[in-house]
């Protein structure tokens, strides 16, 4: 813990994390309202095609069915599953309640609500539908080329751009380098499955129970698409078993809240592990292709990308994370001329949408990659490369014209290489060989600090101070098991110098808490941090007030300390107040209450860099690589809970492994996810994990809570980079095509040996 500081820097445990372990805390699975329905969904088992009839006949003799649903008795309204405000760009309403023509295996077709799961699940097995089937086009190749097949009324291609900044043409004796990388589908995994339970009762509200990361935009789609008025309907954000971005979107609040308008009851609706796989949302499999001009001392003069993500059969978010990419790589990179050209294509294939890191770990992979095989082609160390070409502090982003604020990702590569030294293994790996091959790597990362200069980024929430002292915040937190409440109660306890355990936060309710756009772009610390700090100066100026009040003493000769004001030395007398005796007082004395209210609009949005070292052994006989060591490296700004930031760095390390070397939803030649379990879903387990190293870099030169900025997606940015990098030096090779199956690594050793 910093010595400057009382709580800031400090480890404590995840809020709730008691109730957690213990099975206290109940989760969206766990509840039971009084007379609950449950509904079971059946899946499309075809790509594409026409849902002529369904037979429901065996289905309604289940004892306990109440009702079957499909589009026969269902609105034929679209929606958009990540609107968060009315009129947001890029939101195509294109995705029904239930499919009258199928457009990826795993659509919703019909379900059933019955007075037990067990009945549920029973007799959807019993209906019988009639498909007329439709060619599909199960790639963005085949979806850009067939004309006639149309999955979406206006074609295949949901969205193209070219985004161009810079005039400098390389020099004519520049080192020109091309490459192509493909990321592919990933899975979310998180431990708890999607649910939601929605109830309408008598008065004619709407109440609906979710794990989402965005209450307000969930009472938005809904209000829209049933036509009600925001005031009927209430949307509450409930535990979060984990989300890593796939419960951002709205993908079953409109379905559940429809069953429960027309049954009249609680209705639930919870997910297997195989319906999360094949029909909720994937991390989007994108192609990137990147030529660069490099001068031969090895400066990046020129960077041309061009990318193509695979949206699946729906828009949902697929436009905006498109564009997303091409916001990365001037993050990063001091480029003088750079040109990004994508598009976004629909397929017949499960729907893609939002996942940690929200485009950057696609493209600054892809990104990463290239650069270490320019350095390659140059001769250089990839690190010496790097540090030629990253930005300074306070550089200029030169898409969205922004500063990238007090940018360290060059202080973070050179205290990381040397931490990790790099320049003994790297060399010393090069020279090895035999059956078991070693091989160093290392990637850099950059991210964004919430959605300033894209809409204005705010946030309100209220902080009281009870009679005995202890305080309640009031705000629209989305904690998504990351220990976001635990942050906000350190942010407030070292401004008002108090024990956070005496702090209660609350989640958010769009009936009771203030207005928050929700747990996306890593805006939740710099910006909603920034306003719990805020909102705590602007309390701690009131409760001075009435301390002076009751003193009768100027707030100038007054101090805080330790839950107490007192009166400063040289004073008359020492006199001392508890935060207890000033809130009983100010009640009982001055008709008043120690609260206040507060709205924070984020001035500025930096970048977020993280710089990491992977050390990767390959056994050239099986193909199979091990990660042996890993060192990542972060620039926090200011670490508010230690642990926890070292905690989620090592989680997203795992993850980015499993996206480097095996993680992938696979589709057959049928349209089908094949792996749509975790049984043949390989995930990077604990006893494969290297001991993962953190280093954090810290300084207050940015605008959130004592300088400090986001950790839950950066942390994730570079990783899958640096594996692969790890790999290719282990090899001699050039592997881009992800994930780096043995199959793929031992086609690569043998494509190298026969070149000689």
């Amino acid at each position: 813990m910093s010595k400057e500081f009382r709580y800031v820097g400090g480890t404590f445990p995840c809020d709730q994390a008691l109730r957690k372990v213990t099975g206290d805390l109940l989760y969206g699975c766990d509840m039971k309202p009084a007379e609950m329905l449950y509904a079971k969904l059946l899946l499309s088992p075809i790509p594409h095609g026409i849902v002529k009839r369904i037979d429901t006949a065996g289905a309604e003799k289940v004892p306990g069915v109440v009702k079957i649903f499909s589009h026969f008795n269902a609105p034929h309204k679209m929606f958009n599953s990540c609107r968060i405000i009315p009129g947001q760009k890029f939101c195509i309403e294109d995705e029904p309640l239930f499919a009258a023509r199928v457009k990826f295996a795993g659509e919703r077709v019909a379900a059933v609500v019955a007075d037990s799961l067990a009945a549920a699940r029973e007799a959807v097995s019993l209906l019988d539908v009639e498909y007329e089937e439709l060619p599909a086009l199960l790639t963005t190749e085949e979806a850009l080329n067939n004309k006639a097949v149309k999955i979406q009324p206006g074609g295949n291609l949901a969205d193209q751009y070219e985004i161009e900044v810079g005039d400098s043409a390389p020099a004519a004796d520049c080192l020109v380098v091309e490459s192509v990388t493909q990321t592919q589908r990933t899975h979310h995994a998180a431990i708890e499955p999607h649910v939601c339970l929605a109830h309408y009762d008598g008065s004619g509200k709407l109440t609906v129970w979710t794990p989402t990361q965005g209450v307000f935009g969930v009472r938005s789609v809904l209000a829209e698409f049933f036509n009600l008025s925001y005031s009927k309907i209430r949307v509450i954000k409930i535990p979060i078993g984990g989300s890593f971005g796939g419960k951002q979107e709205y993908l079953f609040e409109p379905v559940t809240s429809f069953m429960a308008m027309e049954t009249r009851r609680p209705v639930k609706l919870m997910l297997d592990r195989e319906e999360c796989i094949i029909q909720t949302r994937v991390r989007p499999a994108v192609r990137v292709k990147i030529k660069t001009a490099v001068s031969r001392s090895g400066e990046l003069q020129e960077f041309i990308a061009d990318t193509t993500l695979d949206a699946g059969a729906f828009t949902g978010s697929a436009v905006d994370y498109s564009r997303t990419l091409a916001t990365k790589a001037p993050k990063l990179y001091r480029i003088p001329h750079y040109k990004h050209t994508g598009r976004a294509v629909y397929t017949n294939t499960v729907k893609s949408g939002g996942a940690r890191g929200w485009g950057a770990p696609e493209i600054i992979t892809a990104v990463e990659v290239h650069m270490d095989q320019v350095a390659k082609r140059l001769q250089m160390d990839p690190l010496e490369f790097r540090l030629h070409n990253l930005v300074y502090p306070y550089d200029r982003d030169p898409v969205l014209n922004l500063s990238l604020g007090d940018a360290r990702v060059r202080e973070c590569l050179e205290k990381g290489a040397e931490a990790f030294h790099w320049k003994e293994r790297f060399h010393r790996h090069a020279q090895e060989g035999g059956r078991y091959r070693r091989g160093v790597g290392l990637a850099c990362g950059a991210h964004k600090n919430g959605m300033y200069g894209g809409f204005v980024d705010c946030t309100s929430m209220t902080l009281r101070m009870n009679e005995d002292g202890s305080l309640n915040l009031n705000a629209s937190l989305h904690d998504v098991g990351c220990g976001t409440a635990t942050a906000m109660k350190i942010i407030v306890a070292e401004v008002l110098d108090l024990e956070p355990d005496l702090i209660t936060v609350t989640e958010a309710d769009t009936e009771l808490t203030g207005y928050d756009p929700g747990c996306y772009g890593s805006r939740v610390i710099y910006n909603v941090g920034a306003c719990a700090k805020e909102t705590a100066e602007k309390l701690k100026d009131k409760i001075m007030e009435s301390a002076a009040f009751i003193l009768q003493k100027p707030k100038e000769y007054l101090c805080m300390a330790e839950g107490h004001v007192f009166t400063m030395e040289g004073t008359d007398e020492r006199r001392v107040l508890s935060y207890k005796e000033i809130a009983e007082r100010a009640i009982r004395e001055n008709y008043t209450d120690l609260g206040v209210a507060h709205t924070y609009y984020s001035p500025s949005n930096p970048g977020s860099y993280s710089v990491q070292f992977a050390e990767a052994t390959v056994d050239t006989m099986t193909g199979l690589t091990r990660v042996t060591d890993f060192l990542a490296v972060g620039d926090v700004g200011r670490a508010l809970n230690r642990g926890m930031i070292e905690g989620q760095f090592q989680g997203a390390v795992q993850m980015g492994i499993g996206y480097a070397l095996c993680e992938e939803v696979k589709i057959n030649d049928r349209g089908k996810p094949v792996n749509n379990g975790f049984k043949k879903y390989h995930l990077v387990n604990a006893p494969d994990m290297p001991d993962v190293k953190v280093l954090l870099i810290e300084h207050e030169g940015d605008d959130g809570p004592f300088g400090a900025k986001s950790v839950g997606e950066i942390s994730a940015v570079p990783t899958a980079g640096a594996v692969i990098n790890a790999v290719n030096h282990a090899l001699g090779t050039s592997l881009s095509d992800m994930p780096l199956t043995p199959e793929k690594v031992l086609a690569a050793i043998k494509q190298t040996e026969d070149q000689g």
